[in-house]
């Protein structure tokens, strides 16, 4: 078994690494040609920075695995809030920006929503990965007017962008095609090693997505969120995790249904999909809390990774 771990674990390295090379020479090059910034803040940065989790469900669904896409972008979301934000919660209280009160959550709550209406039936078709796919068009449309007279919004669009590097033209080209192979050989290789994991441990596919998989794929932005908090930057900690969120459900959670359509047993909608409804919810309330300050309190952290490492022992033992 060891041949598969060791190819997970630098497909996970791997895929980071040229996702963010990816991202950088496609904004970069777009800003070359005179792409407005919103366009590629809204496009590039934001979407891009959803590669690793939509290139692997890309792969698990061309492979025959649509399960393990289904569980990585379920299973990416419970991550994110459980841990990231439960974690970094408790090295620092993170507040709601204002634009994520009023925007943001409200949007998460209704992909989620959305999400759910798709999956009730217990099958991703076609017909619902077009409908995930047009909410996210949907949102873009809705991000790009409220930028234009959103000061908040602007500002936080060029912190990002300020934050790529400076590429020529030919040398931007050059990470964006390169980047993007790298992207599709680590993620084709990330789906075979964690596919013979699970054959070689007796577990499904889809606990090897929820677990593995999204854990390997979201640590990333715990490290990152980690690293702002200890900065002082504990503004953009939920900001970044609710836009990951809405990616995963809306972008990742399409693939597996246009590609390769499957019908999944009722625990994924029940349990999995009941968790990370929960967590968001859990999230709306810290947010909306009658007579609370907007703010995820270090304790309220400690609830979210608590309820993780719950739910993880729930799969642990039914498994």
């Amino acid at each position: 078994m060891w041949i598969p771990l060791v190819v997970l674990i630098t497909s996970f390295i791997t895929l980071v690494w040229s996702a963010d090379r990816f991202v950088s020479g496609a904004a970069s090059t777009a800003d070359s040609f005179g792409v407005p910034k919103i366009v590629i803040g809204l496009t590039v940065v934001a979407v891009g920075t959803s590669a690793p989790e939509i290139l692997v469900s890309f792969a698990a669904a061309l492979d025959g695995h649509s399960i393990m896409a289904v569980g990585n972008a379920i299973g990416s979301n419970i991550v994110n809030i459980g841990l990231v934000l439960g974690v970094t919660a408790m090295v620092a209280p993170l507040p709601f920006k204002p634009s994520v009160l009023r925007t943001e959550l409200p949007w998460l709550i209704g992909t989620t929503l959305l999400a759910l209406y798709c999956l009730f039936d217990l099958h991703l078709g076609y017909v619902d990965g077009v409908l995930l796919l047009g909410g996210l068009g949907y949102l873009m449309w809705r991000l790009a007017r409220a930028t234009r007279t959103d000061a908040e919004l602007s500002e936080t669009f060029e912190e990002e962008l300020s934050d790529l590097p400076t590429m020529t033209v030919r040398v931007g080209l050059f990470w964006v095609v390169f980047g993007l192979v790298i992207l599709l050989v680590s993620a084709r290789l990330l789906v075979w090693s964690a596919t013979a994991i699970a054959s070689y441990l007796g577990v499904s596919e889809l606990v090897i997505g929820l677990t593995v998989v999204a854990l390997g794929t979201s640590l990333p932005e715990l490290a990152t969120t980690i690293g702002a908090a200890l900065k002082g930057h504990t503004d953009i900690a939920i900001g970044n995790v609710v836009g990951s969120n809405i990616l995963n459900m809306l972008g990742v959670l399409a693939v597996p249904g246009l590609i390769a359509p499957i019908d999944f047993a009722s625990q994924v909608l029940w349990r999995d999909f009941g968790m990370m409804l929960a967590l968001t919810m859990m999230l709306a309330l810290f947010a909306y809390g009658i007579g609370s300050k907007p703010i995820i309190t270090r304790f309220e952290g400690g609830v979210l990774a608590l309820a993780w490492i719950g739910y993880n022992l729930v799969l642990y033992q039914q498994t």
